[in-house]
């Protein structure tokens, strides 16, 4: 077999050997002997021959694919190829920065761009127009030279040394912005400027591309000092302040060239989230983020050698001046716009991932119209209402207390989330922070209702093994200390209102005269992190909260925009319920789709409706009955709802619903001139505030105004107050001739407990809510009990 017959043997892939060679044949290399391997046809030709007979064999059996690939991936090939991508991305960098440049300086060009905003009810009538600038530029030389280290020290520590962008933030930032998430920080004091001056906060690639090459050429053509003052004078600051001179007179009533270190740091820390860190509205949260962002601008200033140590550490956290009226703001409707625009710049930080500054100055004086939920009618329906029934029936010259109540309420419709009417407090000039979505204050018997709703959710049960249902019997006796599933005591033994003795009740008794010693057990039967879940899922901020039994007792912070939501879940039978003030958000260059405030199920329906159901009696026979079930206005409506009063009787709340409307109204009491939190007796002439009073007065006259009176509850229940009863249970004990009075005695009771609730006709005085009250300091001794045998049969109350 000669050479090249060989050679066609290898290129055919080794799949067919070459005959084997005759022992008298010369071989290939001149030699009289074969290459003879033992166990395989001997290769022609020697060694190399065979590897390279056994490479062909290989890329005809499969091989060929993975030879290709380690062919195309050489380590030569992939430095090419980036090396080549870097040089792209280097031409077309230089490209754009050639091609970019920067623009007009026009300062009033720039102020021009801003618009005002067009708010607009429901109808389509005109509401406010909100948007007049505020702004002064100032020379950098009327700035002390401490205070302008403050926004250094704030935004950027590197100011003074970086090329004006800074490349890890930059490429997180662009990266972000590709992923959808928006921007997420990094950005220099020389990038903000350039997007507050030149630019705009939409979340694009392009944009981003841009404020990087202008960001370059500003640091090249301009000085830090200049660029600094240009940062300082177009931030906005919150307040419709835009510019240091404008935040300064609104927050501290000085010229710029006045301000001191420590309202400098204010003013620096305010712009990473205007309206959360206004002192005058911020909440607890706001507080403590804001002060934090204070001492740390001090801190750093320490650091980089900008202010002396010592004098660092006399300094005092500077509150500001409380804000000045704005034209067009007055009554309710700074309220109105205060709760839209901050709902739609949630939704652009949700969409854009804007941070809330960027949000902020996306909104403001920005030239969008807002059409909001908010129905004329039944917004000044709710404003007659509480002056009618509050307002004129205070005078801070006969009683000092008087001065200190603050009123909020929210109505929703259930079925679509609107946010129908909101009163925020008796005048946007006189009292900025809004009471209607405020959550510093407790919520407390209000919140009763979610820890009946988490027992029938959880099919919960007591100690003893028995269903919580509206007909459980508990112990009612006041100071009861509470137990848990194995009998040892968990240190809570909450007091009823005037420390009542009820003895053995039904748990919807126990709704209707708000009875602590009741729900408190029953939340540690149900499992406080159970009930604190269901809250959150009704629309409860509980992210901070710690699942203890003194929660029972309502003792977390809500506002009746919240309590709203939450009764308008139940009210929509367990769907969840997110209220929102805003129909349409509309811009000429952007357009934002709102959420639907209607979500998931969150709870059963079943669930939802029990609780609906045993609310009714709150109202028919309980502590809401004379100021709504006996009120002369009521004319048919069917109602559920829950009063509560807080310890020390610093709050007091009405909480209740018809079929087609929801509406949560509370009182806050509040130092008129420090604004701290404070008691209400005696306010109106009563020895107490409770919810039964002034805030289920507002509720009936507003709600009975602009609710149908045909509605029907359509509940999926055999639970409750509303539910007739189809079949008596046997009595376990004969029931006693003498009639049980309706305001049980402080006494224990002597006669045998009847075998069904006592259907007494009510009298005039109506029965006061359990305030909520702080743990005893010294628990009774006796041995409590988890629940008893006895279990009344309900009373029939017509509905």
């Amino acid at each position: 077999m000669g050479r090249a017959e060989e050679r066609r043997a290898r290129q055919r892939g080794g799949r067919r050997a070459a005959p084997r060679r005759s022992s008298g044949t010369p071989s290939a290399t001149g030699r009289g002997e074969a290459v003879t391997v033992v166990g395989s046809e001997p290769v022609p030709g020697g060694r190399a021959a065979a590897r390279r007979a056994a490479k062909s064999a290989g890329r005809g059996k499969g091989g060929d694919g993975k030879g290709r690939i380690r062919r195309l991936f050489t380590w030569k090939k992939m430095l090419g190829a980036f090396l080549g991508s870097c040089l792209l991305v280097i031409g077309a960098f230089i490209a754009l920065y050639l091609y970019v440049d920067i623009p007009e300086d026009n300062a009033a060009a720039q102020a021009a761009q801003r618009q005002s905003n067009i708010y607009k009810y429901s109808d389509g009538s005109t509401l406010a127009r909100d948007g007049e600038v505020n702004r002064e530029i100032v020379d950098l030389s009327k700035v002390p030279k401490e205070v302008r280290y403050t926004f250094v020290a704030a935004e950027n520590k590197s100011f003074y040394n970086d090329n004006g962008i800074d490349l890890k933030g930059t490429a997180r930032g662009v990266l972000n912005t590709l992923m959808g998430k928006g921007a997420q920080g990094g950005s220099t004091i020389t990038q903000q400027y350039v997007k507050n001056y030149y630019l705009s906060q939409e979340q694009t690639v392009s944009r981003k591309l841009r404020e990087i090459v202008i960001s370059l050429k500003v640091d090249r053509q301009m000085s830090k000092d200049e660029i600094l003052a240009g940062y300082i004078n177009t931030s906005y600051y919150g307040r419709n302040s835009y510019g240091i001179q404008a935040a300064a007179q609104a927050y501290y009533r000085v010229d710029a060239d006045r301000l001191s270190v420590a309202q400098g740091a204010y003013l620096a820390a305010l712009l990473q989230a205007p309206s959360q860190y206004d002192w005058a509205v911020a909440s607890d949260t706001g507080k403590r983020l804001v002060k934090a962002r204070w001492n740390y601008v001090l801190d750093n200033m320490v650091e980089e050698g900008w202010l002396d140590k010592t004098e660092r550490q006399d300094m005092k956290f500077p509150e500001p001046e409380e804000p000045k009226p704005t034209a067009g703001l007055e009554g309710q409707k700074g309220y109105l716009i205060a709760l839209a625009n901050r709902q739609l710049e949630d939704q652009l930080m949700k969409e854009q991932g804007l941070t809330r500054s960027q949000a902020e100055a996306a909104v403001v004086d920005q030239g969008w119209t807002i059409t909001l939920n908010i129905d004329k009618k039944k917004q000044s329906e709710l404003e007659k209402a509480v002056k009618a029934q509050l307002t004129s029936k205070l005078d801070s010259k006969k009683r000092k207390v008087d001065a200190d109540i603050q009123a909020g309420a929210v109505s929703v419709d259930p079925k679509t989330g609107k946010v129908v009417a909101l009163y925020g407090g008796v005048d946007y000039f006189d009292h900025y922070t809004s009471n209607a979505t405020r959550t510093d204050y407790q919520p407390a018997s209000t919140f009763k209702p979610v820890i009946l709703a988490a027992a029938l959710e959880e099919n919960a049960e007591t100690r003893s093994g028995k269903p919580i249902t509206a007909n459980t019997v508990y112990d009612g006796t006041s100071k009861r200390p509470v137990v848990d599933s194995d009998g040892n005591k968990v240190g809570f033994a909450p007091e009823n209102e005037d420390d009542e003795n009820y003895g053995p009740i039904t748990v919807q008794t126990a709704m209707n005269k708000s009875v602590n010693s009741v729900f408190a057990q029953m939340g540690v039967d149900v499992g406080m992190r159970n009930v604190m879940d269901v809250a959150g899922k009704l629309g409860m901020d509980v992210s901070d909260e710690q699942a203890v039994p003194a929660q029972t007792l309502g003792t977390m912070g809500a506002s009746p925009l919240q309590m709203a939501g939450v009764y308008a879940t139940l009210d929509n039978h367990g769907k969840k319920v997110t209220p929102s003030i805003i129909k349409a958000a509309e811009h000429n260059s952007r357009t934002v789709e709102l959420p639907n405030p209607i979500g998931e199920q969150v709870i059963s329906r079943e669930s939802a409706d029990t609780v609906t159901s045993v609310l009714t009696g709150v109202v028919d026979d309980g502590t809401a009955r004379k100021a709504v079930a006996n009120n002369p206005e009521h004319d048919g409506q069917k109602v559920a709802g829950k009063t509560g009063t807080s310890d020390d009787n610093k709050s007091a709340w009405f909480t209740g619903y018809t079929p087609d409307l929801v509406t949560s109204v509370g009182l806050f009491g509040e130092d008129d001139k420090t604004h701290a939190q404070t008691k209400m007796y005696g306010a109106g002439g009563f020895d107490r505030v409770n919810g039964g009073g002034f805030p289920a007065e507002i509720w009936a006259a507003y709600m009975f105004g602009v609710t149908k009176t045909d509605a029907r509850f359509d509940l999926e229940t055999d639970q409750g107050a509303a539910v007739q009863p189809t079949w008596t249970p046997t009595p376990t004990q004969e029931p006693t001739t003498q009639k049980p009075t309706e305001t049980p005695t402080t006494q224990k009771p002597t006669e045998t407990p009847t075998t069904e609730e006592p259907t007494e006709t009510p009298t005039t005085e109506e029965p006061t809510e359990t305030p909520t009250t702080q743990q005893p300091t010294t628990p009774p001794t006796s041995e409590p009990t988890d629940d008893v045998t006895l279990d009344p049969v309900r009373p029939d109350d017509g509905q």
